[in-house]
């Protein structure tokens, strides 16, 4: 039925009220979001906290999460108009350097996340000792960035001293539970299936060892039609995130028991508190000072810039131009 000009009027002077107040987005329209992301506690996790704790609802969102594998298909699902958003690791640095999407939420710093693992009997003791050798790893993800860092630092060329085998993590791992591969470079959570799986395996270094010169940045990314579309929506769910993140950074424990009761119950409660203490976390106003002083953009570039040299995009965007601060510094005042 046609709704009366008084109403309609009256509606929306109220939500525009409700905006202007700073009061709850249920008050405005609701929204659904569809939302990509990678089960692994540097991506998921206040996606998990803020969807159990009610704080995106509280904004009037409905999030729908979609699972994918590693953070190239989410972006080529995105690219291809099947999520509104996702949330993934290093190749937040990648494809929106290509001009697909717009980053504009950082979720933590991937401070030891990826992790180089090599077989008890593969003789092998230090980054050096893999001339020559294979390594599974998912190209294109933070574990090959992390992977790049750490061959160069023991002056090996990832190109040439090396082998690198492209699978899919869980794949990758399983070569090396296997003996097909000798090393594999992975990502968090998949270093406890090594732990249960090869209890001879060794870790024999991770990224906090290249930190901060390397640090990798993981976070959210908008679909470009539906970021200059839909502002007003990503800046709720940046005021939905801000909740879980700040109960993630009060108390890691009792965030990470939640998340493994929930999310991980595959992942022995220890082994997952050890994993989420992998990442880097920040208070709202740490990341506020962070984003303005350039921190963040430094961080995305120096990624985007392995992206460009391994992968060759050409004329690639500057971190600056594919990264939008303002809509969480709106959020949060200095």
């Amino acid at each position: 039925m046609p709704i009366p000009r008084r109403n309609f009027i009256g509606g929306a002077l109220a939500a525009s009220a409700a905006a202007s107040l700073g009061l709850p987005a249920l008050a405005q329209a609701r929204a659904k979001v569809k939302v990509g992301y990678l089960h692994t506690p540097a991506v998921d996790g206040q996606m998990w906290l803020g969807i159990q704790s009610g704080s995106f609802a509280k904004q009037g969102l409905e999030l729908e999460p979609v699972l994918f594998t590693t953070g190239l298909e989410l972006f080529q699902a995105m690219i291809g108009g099947s999520l509104d958003v996702l949330a993934t690791g290093a190749v937040l640095s990648n494809f929106p350097a290509r001009g697909q999407g717009k980053v504009f939420l950082i979720n933590n710093i991937e401070y030891a996340t990826a992790q180089l693992w090599v077989r008890e009997d593969s003789g092998i003791k230090s980054i050096a000792d893999l001339r020559g050798k294979q390594i599974s790893t998912t190209t294109g993800t933070t574990a090959h960035v992390f992977l790049d860092r750490a061959l160069r630092s023991a002056g090996l060329d990832p190109t040439k001293d090396v082998r690198l085998v492209n699978q899919r993590m869980s794949e990758a791992v399983t070569s090396l539970i296997s003996g097909a591969v000798p090393a594999v470079a992975l990502w968090a959570p998949f270093d406890s299936v090594v732990r249960s799986k090869l209890p001879g395996a060794r870790k024999i270094v991770d990224a906090s060892a290249f930190f901060p010169q390397a640090a990798i940045v993981g976070g959210w990314a908008a679909r470009n039609d539906y970021y200059e579309k839909n502002k007003a929506v990503l800046g709720r769910l940046i005021a939905g995130w801000l909740p879980a993140n700040d109960q993630i950074v009060a108390n890691p424990d009792a965030a990470a028991e939640q998340l493994q009761k929930t999310q991980y119950k595959e992942v022995p409660l220890a082994d997952f508190k050890e994993q989420f203490k992998a990442s880097k976390y920040h208070s709202a106003a740490e990341w506020r000072a962070k984003y303005a002083d350039g921190t963040v953009t430094g961080w995305l570039q120096q990624v985007t810039d392995f992206f460009v040299q391994t992968a060759n995009i050409p004329n690639a965007l500057k971190a600056q131009q594919y990264f939008d601060a303002s809509l969480f510094t709106g959020q949060v005042k200095a």
